[in-house]
Order: structure tokens, then sequence, then C-alpha cells
């Protein structure tokens, strides 16, 4: 038998098993308003549990959202409120002929919104923005605001993560959050280093 070739170094690295098993998702809670389901993500930018009645009801919103975004226009405006005419209208004819003739309410999610407002940006949330004099508000309240703005601060930290430049600021925001949770100095018994900034 001959000699074997010699073999390079192994592409996996330790270092980078470490790095991957850093990168992957954490527990998250879902983005959708009135679900608090915790679940881990399958990708980086999943921001819903996959639970079907959850995935249903956030369709749902975008529904609404574009039927919103639609009702806005002026032309959409008249054709509708022309529908709407020609709606009663057949309406009263056939109330005419049948006697004790009810009016069926309005059904499923028309019952509930009202889709010629505008909706709040937080998936789930059917509410209104507040009315704001400076510019158009996008949230009905502080609490949908900061959840959809951590979401989007978490989904930027995940790209920025691999450059170079993303970790010196992940370095000075560590350092950062690390010099306000530490007390002075002399009440420290044994405070752990941080690690230099990458180069």
């Amino acid at each position: 038998m001959g000699a074997r070739p010699p073999v390079g170094a192994c592409q996996v690295t330790t270092n980078h098993r470490r790095w991957a098993r850093a990168r992957r998702p954490r527990i998250r809670k879902c983005l959708r308003k009135g679900c608090r389901r915790r679940y881990r993500a399958r990708n980086w930018n999943q921001r819903y549990c996959q639970d079907p009645e959850c995935l249903r009801r956030v369709r749902r919103w975008q529904a609404a959202r574009r039927q919103a975004k639609r009702r806005q226009d002026r032309d959409v405006r008249a054709q509708h409120a022309e529908a709407e005419k020609d709606r009663r209208r057949r309406t009263k004819l056939v109330s005419q002929t049948v006697e004790n003739s009810e009016l069926t309410p309005a059904r499923g999610h028309a019952a509930k919104f009202c889709f010629s407002l505008p909706v709040c940006d937080r998936p789930g949330c059917h509410k209104a923005p507040k009315k704001s004099v400076r510019n158009r508000a996008r949230y009905c309240c502080a609490v949908c605001r900061q959840a959809v703005r951590n979401v989007q601060d978490r989904e930027r930290k995940w790209l920025s993560r691999g450059t170079l430049d993303g970790r010196k600021k992940r370095f000075l925001e560590y350092q950062a959050a690390h010099n306000r949770r530490v007390p002075q100095q002399g009440s420290i018994t044994n405070p752990s280093p941080l690690r230099a900034p990458p180069d």
C-alpha cells in the first residue's frame, strides 16, 4: 500500500462551531398583540409563533390594513358609496316584497372593526393610531410602538452582528451596560473583565 496523501486542516474549527452556536436565535415572544406565546425561531427574521390561529389573525390584520389604505383614495370612496347606495335600494325592494324580513347584521371581522379608519402598525392591533399635530402617528399607544421597535432593533443587530463594525458597536453597548450595572469601585469583590474590542 502506498503512503496516504497529506490532509489539510479541518475546515470546521472549534471557533467556527462556537460562533455558529452563538448565532442561533433565542426564545422570543410573538409580536402579534394579544398573543404572548413564547417560541424558538427557525429564522432570524421570524416575528410570529407558527400557531395557525395566530397566523390567521395576522393575515386578517394585514387585510384590514390593505383595505384601510385602499379606502383613503377619493375614487374608491366614491365607488364604495355608490355600491352601498345600490345595496340599500335592493334591500328596500326585498323588504317590501317579503313581510317581516330582518336585515342580516354584519358578520365576522366586519362586525368588530371599521376598515375606513387607519389601523395601528403593530400586527394584530385594530385600534386607530393616536392623533398627532406634528406628524402622522403610526401606533395607538406607547406599548405597541415599543414592541415593534424592540423587534426592529433585534433584527438590525442580528444583521450587523457578523460585520466588524457591528461587533465594535456591540462591544461599546455591552461596555456601557456593564458600567451601568456594576457599582463603583471598592464595593466590587471580583469583577469580571470585559474582552478587548475587535481590531
